[in-house]
């Protein structure tokens, strides 16, 4: 009587050895890190972190209700640019393609949104659907531009969006030069604020920022994992980025699914351009991208480039935005939100490096080594 082997790796092996996991790990390590950077600079940790907890979950602290959930929806707020964003990004890291112009996308797509919105006139809601179906349009074709080369001439995808990115930026401040994009009297570089027939509206009134784009957000979430996980086009993306050889003997374009994969991952950060021009601040000025197209890298790279932990990922960094103003006020500056989000990077990108610091096991490298030991007792 012959036993078999499971090829199943252990419960603890699953959990600790489990991607997911190390995620979970590279989080902590940077709030220590941070912790530490906090106690040098003369600041008090537990009231710097609990100010972040005020700031971004609950004011336990507020003399109203309003006041004690308004954090909570300030994190959904800055979550909305970082998720859209985020998803477009992780769509080409699905399919093996760095887009690191994220900022040149958003860029041209809240361009596109932000003139459908002030220089075209049309009925409420379907202003706003227009404005922002050219701003994913004008996303797509931008992002393209990196895919087509990278699809015809081989052309580095990382190096091209770079310079996309450049001349995104160089013509973002000619553009708000022109007197056509110009607020009526004034040089100001910003261009005129949106109808209110476009903009984006609150979903909840003052004091509450939270506006229509979270809605955006979540429909640009659904159509993210049913493309990934449901659609054709989904299947070849992801079989590109396992294997590109081994995608093209079973005969799928190589060529063809990297520029559709920029095109639509464009589109996303074209989304996150418009959600910026119609809702956020209702205009566009030279600094319309702000920190979102790196701050989005990090976004997909934590959330492991899957749908729910991009989203997830968004909260998170939404809510260290959020948490980020409160510390200020413990004597905190800014920039350690930047450098707790550097050190997930850091971490998130070097797993073996975490798994090393915690002797925890590798639940694929467990499980491989497991069928090929079934394998071979089959022989």
């Amino acid at each position: 009587m012959s036993t078999r082997t499971s090829n199943r790796p252990g419960i603890g092996t699953r959990v600790f050895g489990a991607q997911w996991f190390v995620s979970v790990l590279a989080v902590l390590i940077a709030f220590a890190i941070g912790a530490v950077l906090i106690a040098l600079s003369g600041a008090s940790v537990v009231d710097a972190y609990y100010a972040m907890f005020r700031g971004s979950i609950v004011d336990v602290n507020a003399a109203n209700p309003v006041r004690m959930i308004k954090p909570l929806t300030d994190s959904l707020f800055y979550s909305i640019p970082l998720i859209i964003s985020g998803l477009g990004l992780a769509l080409g890291f699905r399919a093996g393609l760095f887009n690191i112009g994220g900022k040149g996308q958003i860029i041209v797509g809240a361009l596109a949104a932000v003139w459908v919105g002030f220089a075209v006139s049309l009925p409420p809601v379907l202003h706003a659907l227009v404005a922002l179906f050219v701003a994913v349009v004008a996303g797509g074709l931008y992002g393209g531009i990196a895919g087509v080369l990278k699809a015809k001439t081989g052309a580095n995808e990382v190096i091209v969006t770079i310079m996309l990115n450049s001349i995104a930026t160089l013509g973002l401040g000619y553009t708000l030069t022109q007197k056509a994009w110009q607020v009526p009297g004034t040089n100001q570089p910003v261009t005129p604020k949106v109808a209110d027939t476009a903009a984006l509206g609150r979903l909840l009134p003052a004091p509450f920022k939270l506006h229509v784009g979270f809605l955006v957000a979540i429909v640009a979430l659904i159509a993210f994992w049913w493309l990934i996980e449901r659609s054709t086009l989904g299947f070849q993306i992801r079989a590109v980025g396992a294997n590109a050889a081994a995608a093209r003997t079973a005969g799928i374009s190589v060529e063809k699914i990297t520029a559709i994969t920029m095109v639509i991952s464009g589109a996303f950060l074209g989304l996150a351009g418009a959600n910026e021009a119609l809702g956020t601040i209702g205009y566009v000025s030279r600094d319309v991208s702000g920190s979102i197209g790196f701050d989005a890298i990090t976004v997909a790279l934590l959330g492991r480039n899957r749908t729910w932990g991009t989203f997830g990922a968004g909260l998170l960094f939404g809510a260290f935005k959020a948490g980020g103003y409160t510390m200020q006020a413990k004597g905190v500056p800014i920039d350690m939100i930047l450098i707790l989000q550097s050190v997930i990077v850091l971490l998130i990108a070097a797993p073996a490096l975490v798994r090393w610091l915690f002797r925890l096991p590798d639940a694929r490298a467990a499980s491989a080594l497991t069928r090929k030991g079934n394998a071979d007792e089959h022989k």
